[in-house]
């Protein structure tokens, strides 16, 4: 049966192939998946294209709406707004692509055009999304050498806006030209106020949204009334968010498929064992560090295993420590990843974002091994995640309707706290 190189409508039919490999290679590496995209995604998504087609960069509608950026320029309804999204200096692979993809679904919630800033050589690790037009923002951006300075005391704050009473979420008039939204792990109580449905009518006639996050939020996105309801019409399984908006977006190079036999359960070994054919599994690690890889491979280079099965152990890459701003490294990373995805089973850290985007790419639910440190009450030393989704670490626990703190993990049943973190949030079909 041959496979759905477009992965159910996700992938549109213009593209062409040689613009992109993996972009219609990679379902050869993968077995088919249970997991299909709602119509109603599908035509998001392609809505989405043709609004970014239209709005894209140098096109009429996004100079005039870029004219706004100018001093004394009064903001009007140009048909197109944007979200520019900004990449954290510090963070991780992992981080970045979690964020940006929470950009994304903002970005079709709100019927923004998503450009992403040409930082981290992000623009060379990913494949152009959208046909017949581009998502880097152009390198002329008018207020691009202030990106540096954005912060959570940026006079064009959100956040610090509200809270210098400089805006009110009842204007109509004298609208800000954009707005810098700062949804990173310490953001303050004002920052948290874009989660909430009345600054969402705010900030929704506000032309340019600048966006800079290293967080999944998108859990907190379906505790907005207003964006509620169609979300449940695009994810009608929510676990799956991750999985249908993304796979098959990033630049992989074609990787052989050598490590996807079972690694879990690893057998335990015996000193003597005679089996004839044996069985054979595969454990591929990723790890900074390779004092991991070389401690397993040991074990059972020099010992057999109870059933006689025989164990090969690989790690691509040892880096030693993160290297942030590297392209080689963040290519090696991307690498590992994707190979990550195509384990039958997966075991991570608590708290690895590294992890999250695997098993989201994967559709894998995996095994998460324990840490007291981290707040996890298992007694085992691993457990199995409910849910596939990635998990937002720093929520906002606010109700905006009551104005005062609530657990925003009991508020609606597909929304909960993380296996890994008792105040993250993710995504559940239920809990």
């Amino acid at each position: 049966m041959p496979k759905d190189k477009f992965l159910g409508g996700l992938l549109p039919s213009s593209f062409s192939e040689l613009s992109c490999l993996s972009r219609y290679q990679s379902v050869i590496y993968r077995k088919p998946s249970p997991h299909k995209p709602s119509s109603y995604l599908i035509s998001k998504i392609r809505s989405y294209e043709a609004l970014h087609k239209r709005c894209g960069p140098y096109t009429e509608p996004y100079n005039r709406t870029l004219n706004q950026l100018k001093p004394g320029r009064v903001i009007g309804n140009n048909g197109c707004k944007y979200v520019v999204h900004l990449w954290m200096s510090h963070s991780g692979l992992g981080n970045r692509l979690l964020s940006l993809a929470s950009s994304f679904l903002y970005a079709i919630l709100t019927k923004r055009v998503l450009l992403i800033d040409q930082g981290h050589n992000m623009n060379s690790l990913l494949c152009e999304p959208f046909p017949e037009t581009t998502w880097v923002l152009p390198s002329d951006f008018p207020i691009k050498n202030q990106f540096k300075s954005f912060d959570k005391k940026s006079p064009n704050c959100y956040g610090t806006m509200l809270k210098n009473k400089t805006i009110n979420t009842s204007m109509d008039k004298s609208l800000p030209s954009f707005l810098y939204l700062n949804l990173i792990y310490d953001y303050d109580e004002y920052d948290k106020h874009f989660f909430c449905d009345k600054d969402q009518g705010f900030v929704k006639k506000v032309p340019w949204l600048i966006l800079r996050s290293d967080q999944y939020f998108i859990p907190s996105l379906f505790l907005i009334p207003s964006f509620e309801k169609q979300l449940t019409k695009l994810f009608p399984k929510k676990q799956e968010l991750f999985f249908t908006t993304w796979v098959g977006t990033f630049s992989t190079p074609r990787i052989e498929k050598i490590c996807c036999p079972k690694l879990y359960p690893i057998p335990k070994i015996l000193f003597l064992i005679h089996q004839k054919n044996p069985k054979t599994k595969a454990v591929l690690i990723t790890s900074l560090n390779s004092w991991y890889f070389e401690e397993i491979r040991n074990t059972y280079w020099q010992n057999p295993t109870s059933t006689g099965e025989v164990i090969s152990v690989y790690q691509p890459s040892h880096e030693e420590f993160q290297q942030i701003g590297n392209p080689t490294h963040d290519i090696k990373a991307l690498a590992e990843i994707y190979l990550l995805s195509l384990m039958d089973v997966l075991v991570t850290s608590p708290w690895s974002t590294f992890g999250y985007v695997a098993q989201g790419l994967g559709a894998l639910k995996p095994w998460v091994l324990n840490n007291p440190h981290k707040e996890m009450s298992f007694d085992s030393p691993c457990h199995r995640a409910r849910s596939m989704e990635p998990c937002f670490h720093f929520p906002p626990f606010y109700d905006c309707e009551a104005k005062t703190e609530s657990d925003t993990g009991a508020r609606v049943p597909y929304v909960g706290h993380c296996e890994d973190t008792s105040w993250g949030l993710k995504l559940f079909d239920d809990h």
